[in-house]
């Protein structure tokens, strides 16, 4: 089964050697941290926080092409976590002659989400995924220091 997640911030998540940047899901009561790069939060967070830029970054150039080819990004899926790495899908649509075309793309989480943050679009996450990597919210500290709840 799947469940609508809510993008709820960047954080920092622990692993061996440290805190590692994390963008963090909030899904079935539970938050899930799925750990990116540095430059994979940043651009998640600043669309988070409504910062622009004068130019377009990789993935606003992402979605900007895929929209003006006639495509839109339906929804993003979480959809496996094996040996610690987390998978994803993108499910995708275009309409050619008035009828749409259903596309399926294998995507890293960190790609998926910064394009759902920018389309707006849902992000769903697998039960199996959340009961491997579902943690409790005041498990997760927030780049503000913050807990959740607190």
């Amino acid at each position: 089964m799947e469940h609508e997640a809510e993008v709820v911030g960047v954080g920092a998540g622990s692993a061996p050697g440290g805190d590692v940047p994390a963008v963090v899901l909030r899904v079935r009561d539970e938050y899930v941290p799925i750990f990116v790069s540095g430059d994979q939060v940043r651009s998640i967070g600043m669309v988070l926080e409504g910062e622009t830029f004068d130019r377009p970054l990789t993935h606003d150039l992402l979605v900007e092409l895929l929209t003006e080819f006639g495509g839109a990004i339906d929804r993003v899926r979480i959809d496996d976590l094996t040996d610690g790495t987390f998978y994803a899908k993108v499910d995708a649509e275009r309409y050619e002659a008035g009828e749409p075309e259903q596309f399926v793309f294998d995507a890293r989480p960190s790609d998926a989400l910064a394009l759902a943050v920018r389309v707006e679009c849902p992000i769903v996450v697998s039960d199996a995924v959340i009961d491997e990597a579902g943690r409790p919210p005041d498990s997760v500290r927030f780049d503000d220091g913050r807990h959740e709840g607190s």
